[in-house]
This record gives structure tokens, sequence and C-alpha cells, in this order.
């Protein structure tokens, strides 16, 4: 594929999961990538798969809660590549557990690593895309926020589900600069998810049981190639939406 040929990445918490599938579609489209995170190691790894794929990168490691690094990944993306044309807003500390056992720290962090960064994301390569004729942002939220049984899942479902205010109201506000923006929830093999399904065998259980697809989405090709196909001119008229990469499970009517 070439769809991206051209098109400039960044990419929070690309260096693993769901962020890390993007890249990797993403790459494979054309795009030239920026992926962020915390740990460079794995930072590097996956710009050592984008090279293998003939694709260019560029590893910044960041922390999305610290406005600074924001402010500076930003910079550098455009120093290094001249423009940003696709956001994907996936890094994300999750405040997980009974609301009796989640800390003000926990949820805090939750909120600067979720909304607040997304906002500061937004704001910040809004001009440089309004520079370039538009582009489009991603905003990955979870179907945690609509459960059917929140128990266990009040304070990730509330950091998640202010998000997609934030979506709706960018895609208002900065449509007519050529700027899409989109909620993506998505079910994939991340780490994260892994984890969860290792410690609650039986909850895991009964959640495949509510997927009408039966499985868990491959990282890459079922949400990576989902979001490429996302950015392309036929989906030029779609803004402001959650999009469920779930198997059919989540109802967000």
């Amino acid at each position: 594929m070439s769809m991206l040929e051209g098109k400039v990445a960044l990419v929070t918490g690309g260096g693993q999961g769901v962020g890390q599938g993007i890249a990797l579609a993403m790459a494979s489209a054309g795009a030239k990538l920026v992926v962020t995170g915390r740990t460079l190691e794995k930072l590097e790894a996956t710009c050592a798969l984008i090279a293998e794929r003939g694709g260019e990168s560029l590893p910044l490691e960041a922390n999305v809660k610290s406005a600074e690094d924001l402010s500076r990944i930003v910079s550098d993306a455009v120093a290094k590549f001249g423009r940003l044309d696709i956001l994907v807003n996936n890094a994300q500390e999750v405040p997980n557990g009974p609301l009796s056992d989640i800390t003000d720290e926990a949820y805090l962090a939750g909120f600067e690593s979720g909304p607040l960064a997304t906002l500061r994301l937004m704001n910040l390569v809004r001009p440089i895309m309004v520079k370039n004729g538009g582009g489009t942002i991603f905003n990955l939220v979870s179907s945690a926020g609509i459960r059917w049984d929140m128990a266990g899942y009040g304070a990730y479902g509330s950091v998640k589900q202010a998000i997609r205010p934030l979506t709706r109201a960018a895609a208002s506000e900065w449509g007519g600069e050529n700027i899409r923006v989109l909620s993506i929830a998505p079910h994939a093999e991340s780490p994260g998810l892994k984890w969860w399904m290792q410690e609650n065998p039986e909850e895991a259980a009964e959640f495949f049981k509510t997927i009408p697809l039966g499985r868990v989405g491959k990282c890459e090709e079922d949400i990576g190639r989902a979001v490429v196909s996302l950015c392309a001119p036929e989906m030029g008229y779609l803004t402001g939406a959650t999009i469920p990469l779930d198997g059919g499970q989540a109802n967000f009517d």
C-alpha cells in the first residue's frame, strides 16, 4: 500500500501493543513515523521493524504527562520531517480496580496521561496541520466506559469517556480547517489486555462470549490497518465519531 505516501504520523505509546500495531500499519502504507513512549528500547524496536519494511521513523522518549515533553516531541517531529499529518493519541496510564482501591495519584495520572495529554497534543499539532492543509487525529478510547457491569472499571471508564467529548469538540471546531478527529475504541492483543486475561481467566471467558466475532483483534492487522483505512480520502466525510474496533461487542449508540 502507498495510501499514506508523503504523510507524517505521530503515535504516542508506539513501543508496544496497539500503538505499535498502528505505527507498523501506517509505515506499511507509506507514512513516515514518529513514535514516542517512556522506554527508548521499545521505541527503537518498533523503528527497527519499520526499517525492515523500508520505512523511515524517529523514536522519541517522552512522558505524555509532561507538557514540556509533548511540546518537544512535536517540535522534533517537525524538525525531522517538516510536517505532521496524522496524530494518534494512544499512550495512557490506566487507573483500574474497585473505586475504594483507586488512589488520588492513580486517578490523576489517568487524567494527565489521557484527556489532558490528548487535549495538549491536539492543540500542539493543530497549527501545523492547518499550515499543511489539514490532517487526521485519532484519540484512543475504550468500551470500558459503557460496560454493562461497571464494577472495577469506574475510574478507568470515566477517564476514557472524558476523551470522547474532546474528540467531538475538536471535530466541530476544526472541521472548517480540514482536520478530522475520531475516537477509536479497540479490543486488541495488547500487553495490558493479555495481562488482564491471565489475571482474570473466568471474567475473560465471559468476556469472549460477548464478542460476536469470537476473538480479540490483532494489533496491526485488525486495528492498525483499520486506522489506516480511516485516513483514506473516501473517509473524508467522517469526523467526530467513535469507531468501535472490537468484533461487534460494544454499543456506543
